[in-house]
C-alpha cells in the first residue's frame, strides 16, 4: 500500500513539474512574441517616418541639381514617390523578420509562383513601367495643361503609379500612368506662343472685304496679339447661304483665352452690323521680372561658408 502511494505521488509530482514547465515556456514565448511586436510596431513607425524623410531628400538633392535653372518638379515628385516606396517595402520585410516570418520562405514561394503574381499585378506593374516612360520621354511637366482621354487639366503630380490633373473647374483627376502613356496626350503648354482662331460665318451679302479688314484691325488692336506673324484675316469656306471667315493671331500661351474671347465677340458683332460700337480691347499684360540668379559659389567660398 506504502508504494502505491509512493508511486502516486511521484506521477503527480512528475505530472506539476511538466505542467510548469509547459507554463514557463509559454510564458517565455508570449514574452518574446510581446517584445517581438513592440520592436515590430517601432519599426514599423521608423519606416514611414524613413519614408517620409528619404522622399524630402531626394526632392532637395534633385532640386540643387538644378540650381542653375527651374526645379524640375516632375522628376523631384517621381523620384520622391520611388524613394518613399522603396524605403517602405524595406520597412515590412524588416518588419516580418522581426516577427518570426521567414522571408525567405515568402521569396521562395513568391518565385515559384511568379506567373500567377505577375498576371495578378499585371496592371500595377504597367503602371510603373508607364510611368517611368513618361519620366523619361517628358510628354507633360507638372504645371502644363494637357488634355487626356478628353480630360482637360493642369498636371498637379506624376507619381509612381498615377498621374493627378486638376481641371479648370477645381476637380481633382486621377488617371493610371498606364491609360496616359496609352492615350493621345494634347499638351497645350508646351510651346510659347499659341495660334488664336475666330471663326465666323456671315450671309453671302455682306460687304465681305470690310468685314475682313474689321476683324484683320481689332486683332492688331489688341496688345495682347503679337506683330510677328502679323494678324491675318482670310476666307476659309463658302456656300450658297453663308460666307465663313476667320481671324488668326498670334499670343503667348497665357494669354491664348482672354485673346480669343475677345476676337470671336468682336466677330460676332462686327458680324451683326459693320457700325457696331465694340468693347475696348483687354489691357496689356505686365509681365513679372525674372528671378535675379544667385552667382554659383565656387570652392573657396564654400570653404569659407
Amino acid at each position: 500500500m506504502q508504494e502505491f502511494k509512493r508511486e502516486v505521488s511521484r506521477r503527480l509530482s512528475d505530472t506539476i513539474t511538466a505542467d510548469e514547465d509547459v507554463i514557463h515556456k509559454f510564458i517565455d514565448a508570449a514574452g518574446d512574441l510581446a517584445v517581438n511586436l513592440v520592436v515590430a510596431v517601432i519599426i514599423l513607425m521608423v519606416t514611414f517616418w524613413a519614408a517620409g524623410w528619404a522622399s524630402r531628400l531626394v526632392r532637395r538633392v534633385l532640386a540643387r541639381a538644378h540650381r542653375q535653372g527651374p526645379p524640375d518638379v516632375t522628376l523631384q515628385s517621381f523620384g520622391g514617390s520611388l524613394a518613399r516606396y522603396v524605403v517602405i517595402i524595406v520597412g515590412l520585410i524588416a518588419v516580418l523578420q522581426q516577427i518570426g516570418v521567414q522571408t525567405t520562405s515568402i521569396l521562395a514561394v513568391v518565385g515559384a509562383a511568379s506567373l500567377a503574381v505577375g498576371l495578378a499585378l499585371q496592371g500595377t506593374l504597367s503602371n510603373v513601367a508607364a510611368g517611368v516612360m513618361l519620366l523619361l520621354f517628358r510628354p507633360y511637366r507638372v504645371g502644363d495643361v494637357v488634355e487626356i482621354a478628353g480630360r482637360t487639366g493642369t498636371v498637379q503630380a506624376l507619381d509612381l503609379f498615377v498621374t493627378e490633373l486638376a481641371t479648370p473647374d477645381n476637380i481633382k483627376v486621377v488617371m493610371p500612368n498606364a491609360k496616359v502613356f496609352g492615350d493621345v496626350i494634347v499638351n497645350t503648354s508646351h510651346h510659347a506662343r499659341r495660334r488664336v482662331d475666330a471663326v465666323v460665318r456671315v450671309d453671302t451679302k455682306r460687304d465681305v472685304p470690310a468685314l475682313l479688314m474689321g476683324l484683320k484691325i481689332r486683332a492688331e488692336s489688341n496688345p495682347l496679339v503679337l506683330t510677328d506673324p502679323a494678324p491675318l484675316a482670310e476666307v476659309t469656306g463658302m456656300s450658297e447661304a453663308f460666307v465663313e471667315l476667320a481671324v488668326r493671331a498670334w499670343v503667348e500661351r497665357e494669354d491664348y483665352a482672354v485673346v480669343k474671347a475677345d476676337m470671336m465677340l468682336a466677330a460676332r458683332l462686327l458680324a451683326d452690323s459693320a457700325d457696331a460700337p465694340l468693347p475696348p480691347p483687354p489691357a496689356a499684360r505686365i509681365k513679372p521680372a525674372p528671378p535675379p540668379r544667385k552667382p554659383r559659389k565656387t570652392l573657396v567660398r564654400r570653404l569659407r561658408g
